[in-house]
């Protein structure tokens, strides 16, 4: 009797720790999104998608008018890092797009999605009276669009 209930025993903790394992093989990767913006070669800003907005604050009052701004974003979940049927929109703090420039899909290793910062000078001074931000949209984000950064040029 002592054998069949050790056997019984045994066998059901090979099926939990069986069951176990194939349970957590199948979890989604976990991980972050994240993205750098530079003013031409040099980063401003590096920022991952959980850190707090009032930190996001794009300081252009150094820029000149013949300066790019050079966007990277990274999505977490995929190998090359960059999304499909990428975007980035200037709204105000109503949420009305001012302005939206699309991006081609990234091929080999430049993620980066440029921006004339001329445009966005042009488009800061046309609006003195609202606050302005950046907002990134891609096929793969689980929600319509993030906030990247907050204009502050003066």
């Amino acid at each position: 009797m002592k054998r069949t209930t050790f056997n019984r025993a045994f066998i059901t903790m090979c099926m939990l720790v069986a069951l176990c394992f194939t349970a957590f093989s199948f979890t989604p990767k976990v991980g972050l999104d994240s993205y750098e913006i530079y003013l031409n070669n040099k980063l401003i800003l590096k920022q991952s998608v959980n850190q707090p907005l009032n930190l996001r604050v794009l300081q252009l009052s150094q820029a000149s008018s013949g300066d790019e701004l050079h966007i990277i974003y990274k999505h977490c979940s995929l190998s090359g890092g960059a999304g499909s049927n990428r975007s980035i929109t200037l709204k105000d703090e109503n949420g009305n797009t001012l302005k939206k420039w699309s991006f081609a899909n990234a091929t080999g290793t430049d993620l980066s999605m440029v921006i004339p910062v001329k445009e966005l000078l042009q488009l800061e001074k046309m609006n003195t009276a609202h606050q302005l931000s950046l907002h990134y949209a891609a096929r793969e984000l689980y929600k319509a669009e993030e906030t990247l950064a907050f204009l502050h040029s003066r």
